[in-house]
């Protein structure tokens, strides 16, 4: 896993079954106010013919909306860059996409211009069916800084005021879902246990990039951080 920021480093007893390596396994959790589902970057960029494709990353669609009927707190997230986005390979002369760059605040891995605000690729998918959502937190617009995670753009300290939204209706454990499991939802489940939350991802409504064993390194990290393990089929919706 690339690293930018020095990073990639329940519900209670009766809800946790069996520790195995790589994952918490919980039995079967029921969501209720306290909980909220992050739904991270199911974006038509990272869906096949997007410019960043992830590897069967339309799957985790119908999955997403059938556990997602579940909970009264759903949150979408959105890349939405700039063009001439600090991120982008383009924008530095003679390199290419999944080459490195050190920036200001660290290792920057460089990508196909993607989620350009305004743009189709930037759009929600057209398949998620959750109009219940009640936020969409948009993040990576600041042209010089990109952001991974729902929580803090790549700064370590520049918040999305997700936390102190999710603190407002007194959420406290959230369960994570979208696209890349080793970039945005990783950083996001990080990040959320940083600021408190228990924090689950489900595991087969995500799918990865994994570069360069990327995605090993994210789970490894994720569950040193205390993230649990879940799949949909733990959720009664």
């Amino acid at each position: 896993m690339f690293n930018r920021r020095l990073v990639l480093t329940g519900l209670g007893a009766t809800s946790v079954t069996a520790l195995v390596p790589g994952a918490i396994m919980a039995a079967s959790i029921k969501p209720d106010d306290a909980s909220a589902l992050l739904v991270i970057d199911v974006q038509n960029c990272f869906l096949p013919g997007g410019s960043l494709a992830v590897k069967d990353g339309e799957q985790v669609v119908p999955i997403i909306n059938r556990i997602a009927k579940g909970f009264a707190n759903v949150v979408m997230t959105q890349d939405w860059h700039t063009a001439g986005h600090v991120s982008f390979a383009s924008t530095h002369s003679g390199k290419k996409p999944f080459e490195t760059v050190d920036l200001a605040y660290g290792k920057q891995v460089l990508w196909p211009d993607h989620c350009v605000q305004g743009t189709e690729g930037a759009a929600l998918s057209k398949d998620l069916a959750v109009p219940h959502a009640g936020l969409v937190i948009r993040k990576g617009f600041n042209k010089n800084v990109d952001s991974y995670s729902a929580f803090t753009e790549a700064d370590g300290k520049t918040t999305t005021g997700l936390a102190a939204y999710l603190k407002a209706r007194k959420v406290k454990r959230v369960f994570l879902a979208g696209l890349a499991t080793d970039f945005c939802v990783a950083w996001s489940a990080l990040d959320a246990r940083k600021a408190g939350f228990e924090t689950y991802v489900i595991e087969d409504a995500c799918r990865g990039i994994d570069t360069q064993g990327s995605l090993a390194k994210a789970w490894t990290d994720m569950t040193k951080a205390g993230v649990k393990r879940i799949k949909s089929e733990d959720i009664v919706a």
